[in-house]
């Protein structure tokens, strides 16, 4: 008996079907700078070296984590993507890069192309809001190795900052002011310990409507990572930002001090922050500790900038009249702890 690829649980046929399902998604956020078409062994970005006096290329990959079990539960794929480009491209901005281009994977066990297609539209979108281009990326189907229905994505971004303007934190001094800006829920980490409390211990279901939440418990926990390019972008053009820390895993405990020099301690009043429901459900219904819920989530501040006293009251003027909420979390001084939270 003659065996094909398709008899061990390959089937090209649902790969090419993908392929001109996505196609759509890709060139929507195709740039002139772009040179290269799906199809291709390798995605192609020309760079604009002229605009910079010594280009730095700056670069992060990343995932979504448990997040996709959400995604699984309530068999809806198409925000997920953004979550995935959100985690790459938030990381680089951080140096003050400006995003170029993403690149995504992803694995499944049985190619389904229409689902595949949908997590591809929400990695265009989020390149769309991100301002950079999706050029290549793979999907691999790996019979035996995920379970029915279920995926994995990772993605990949670089970004570019010429060095005079990379954002190291050295800077960084006493009495500068602590900014935060607002996280849209909880983003794409801490998932493992929210799915025990609420399904393990609460025996709650993702179509669960919490009258708190005004919506179900999945489509809270579903919604997807901000992006934070286009505000970003603009602060580090207009003033001197001198530290950018992305709040992910670890949330503030772990995060604010990769941003910040030895002997320097942000002092951080954790009661200015307007904290979304879902943390204060997820707090109470595992009775988890304050500081607990700092080091693990980012408790409604998706990422915080350090910027010199003199130059807050402009960037609180920008930032009002673009319409952005913001928080002044509070300041640096001396010490060696990183960063202390008061509430």
């Amino acid at each position: 008996m003659s065996l094909t690829y398709k008899d061990a649980g390959v089937d090209k046929e649902a790969g090419y079907k993908q392929v001109q399902l996505i196609k759509k998604f890709i060139s929507k956020t195709h740039t002139p700078r772009v040179l290269s078409d799906i199809g291709g062994f390798a995605g192609l970005f020309q760079l604009d070296t002229k605009a910079y006096e010594e280009p730095i290329l700056v670069s992060g990959t990343d995932g979504v984590g448990t997040k996709l079990k959400i995604a699984f539960m309530m068999d809806k794929h198409d925000t997920i993507g953004q979550d995935c480009v959100a985690m790459c491209v938030n990381d680089i901005l951080c140096q003050g890069a400006k995003p170029l281009f993403f690149l995504d994977y992803i694995a499944t066990g049985k190619l389904e192309p229409e689902k595949m297609a949908q997590i591809v539209e929400g990695v265009s979108d989020g390149c769309i809001k991100a301002g950079c281009a999706l050029i290549g990326g793979e999907t691999a189907e790996m019979p035996g190795f995920y379970s029915d229905g279920e995926y994995d994505i990772a993605g990949f971004c670089v970004g570019i900052v010429d060095k005079k303007n990379l954002i190291t934190g050295d800077a960084i001094k006493e009495e500068d002011v602590v900014i935060g800006l607002p996280s849209s829920g909880i983003h794409s980490n801490g998932y493992s310990l929210v799915r025990k409390i609420v399904f393990e211990k609460e025996k709650m279901d993702v179509d669960t409507y919490i009258p708190e939440l005004g919506i179900t418990l999945g489509e809270e926990l579903l919604k997807p990572t901000r992006i934070y390019a286009n505000v970003i972008t603009d602060l580090v053009d207009k003033f001197n930002i001198k530290g950018i820390s992305h709040i992910t895993g670890g949330g503030f405990i772990e995060n604010i001090p990769r941003m910040l020099p030895e002997g320097i301690t942000a002092h951080i009043d954790t009661s200015v922050i307007e904290t979304p429901v879902i943390f204060n459900l997820i707090k109470r219904c595992g009775h988890v500790e304050t500081q607990e819920m700092y080091g693990t989530f980012n408790m409604g501040v998706g990422m915080v900038l350090v910027v010199d006293k003199e130059e807050l009251a402009g960037i609180k003027q920008y930032l009002m009249n673009k319409n952005e909420k913001y928080y002044v979390l509070g300041d640096i001084r001396k010490g060696s702890e990183g960063v202390i939270l008061s509430w």
